[in-house]
């Protein structure tokens, strides 16, 4: 087949070899993946991504080459070579140049919407943006999978829908690929809190404002640190809403995205953790009433009143899908679960304590919790060691287990590294501004009361709980008996290791 003289240049040549074998290669992997059923991340990357972007390239350099050929041609024979592009069908040559140039364009144009339908849906799923990047995103992805949300994909919450904020992540993406491919990426991964989307345009599509809940049930059992690691049980009543679903979010604590009313803020730090100011404003009769905490409002003329922030479902839930829990909470829940024996002596205190340990690896960590509990146990309970093996390696394996799930060493993610607030107790959380320090100039204050947002009736341990009747709170009871947590936050002895 003839072709025209331009078309005879090693730079032409190899970037028509390179397109078609990038196209054999994205045909074999394509029909391999599709009948049978071999897929993979990394295989819709090389098929969807990768290799189209070695057949463009292959494309790129027909022309050029053929551009630059023609100018070689030209220096040498001006007079009979015309200029380029030059095209006559009457020509053998260019005839067949152009039939190929037609047949490959609507080819290209065919496999072109395959392939960017394909790669939206790649670069849009679960497995490309938990497990393309394992060691960056391994934590995200494993506390991920063990959340409420392990069922909505990522880009649901993290992009959303519109061409704008696609575009936008696919921007923010670029920098992420550099920053790993580098190595320049932080340890631990920022919070990205001031990026994410308002919590309005994505969470409030499948949970809304008007769908009231009314008051829920929690029950929560704690193992205190004693030899017997005694259970201590405790019943909640969670506010969420009103009493009765059908009076709506007169009160309770989803009073704060009641449609309603507006709660605005300042923060003062980037995490969103001290807040000075806060505005309430009830949108029927116009009320507006300003809360100042002055005792750490500094100067207030220094406040970044550019930076107020309307409170969302985000100020309250900030780890939905992404909760790295303390070594007491995935203690007590793996004790619970029965996964850790809980008649092993001593043993929520040993494990919380190895587990809080900042260790340089997974596998350093591993080794550090077999090792400390076979010591244990033959140093201080010899008989147990030699006679209920069985339970150690248990328990082993259930710490193991549990720590793998919240705490990742090599990029220093910890329960402590990202505050959750919701609650009180390893974090400040509600008391941010429940704290009985934020006040108007009429002195109202933001109340730092347990029954605003719940109240207990049930508490104690197994042999000796105290209960309260239908609608009755009880006074909380620490478990050390003491009432010094009147007068303190949790938080000045809770930080989520041992006490």
């Amino acid at each position: 087949m003839k072709l025209p003289r331009t078309t005879q240049n090693w730079l032409t040549l190899s970037g028509a070899t390179v397109a078609l074998i990038s196209l054999f290669m994205i045909i074999f992997l394509f029909v391999i993946s599709t009948f049978f059923q071999e897929g993979h991340t990394y295989l819709g990357l090389v098929i969807y991504i990768i290799l189209p972007g070695m057949l463009v390239a292959g494309l790129i350099m027909i022309p050029v080459g053929m551009f630059i050929h023609q100018r070689h041609l030209r220096k040498i024979d001006p007079e009979t070579i015309p200029p380029w592009p030059y095209v006559d069908l009457n020509k053998p040559h260019h005839r067949n140049a152009f039939l190929i140039f037609l047949l490959g364009t609507v080819i290209f144009l065919f496999l072109t919407a395959v392939g960017s339908y394909e790669a939206f849906h790649i670069t849009e799923s679960v497995p490309f943006c938990g497990t393309l990047c394992h060691e960056v995103m391994n934590p995200e992805y494993t506390a991920y999978q063990h959340s409420p949300h392990a069922r909505v994909a990522c880009v649901e919450c993290h992009v959303g829908e519109g061409a704008d904020w696609y575009v936008k992540s696919k921007l923010s993406g670029a920098y992420q690929v550099y920053a790993v491919l580098a190595d320049v990426y932080p340890r631990p991964i920022d919070t990205p809190i001031a990026n994410l989307r308002p919590a309005r345009e994505t969470c409030e599509r499948c949970h809304w404002p008007e769908k009231f809940y009314s008051h829920k049930l929690r029950k929560e059992t704690h193992y205190l640190f004693d030899e017997e690691n005694t259970e201590w049980h405790i019943n909640l009543i969670m506010k969420i809403g009103a009493e009765h679903s059908a009076l709506g979010l007169r009160e309770g604590i989803h009073w704060h995205i009641n449609p309603k009313v507006k709660i605005e803020y300042i923060a003062t730090d980037k995490r969103r953790q001290e807040i000075p100011w806060v505005r309430y404003t009830d949108l029927e009769t116009g009320e507006v009433r300003v809360f100042k905490d002055k005792e750490n409002i500094g100067d207030e003329a220094e406040l970044p009143m550019d930076k107020i922030r309307v409170f969302d479902c985000m100020d309250c839930h900030n780890r939905p899908s992404h909760d790295y829990k303390s070594p007491i909470r995935f203690i007590n829940e793996a004790m619970t679960a029965g996964e850790i024996p809980k008649n092993l002596p001593g043993i929520k205190a040993l494990a919380v304590e190895l587990c809080e340990e900042e260790y340089t690896s997974k596998d350093s960590a591993m080794a550090a919790i077999e090792t400390g509990v076979r010591s244990y146990y033959e140093e201080e309970y010899p008989e147990v060691a030699q006679k209920q093996p069985e339970l150690i390696a248990r328990a082993i394996e259930g710490i193991q287990e549990a720590f793998s799930h919240n705490i990742f060493p090599e990029m220093k993610v910890r329960w402590d590294a990202y505050p959750n607030d919701i609650g009180h107790l390893e974090f400040n959380g509600c008391f941010r501004c429940h704290n009985d320090k934020h006040e108007t100039e009429d002195g109202e204050v933001i109340r730092r009361d347990c029954n605003l947002c719940h109240y207990i009736n049930a508490q104690g341990p197994v042999d000796n709980m105290e209960f309260g009747l239908v609608n009755q709170a009880l006074e909380f009871k620490h478990p050390d008996g003491e009432d010094d947590w009147k007068d303190s936050l949790c938080t000045d002895c809770h930080t989520g290791g041992a006490p």
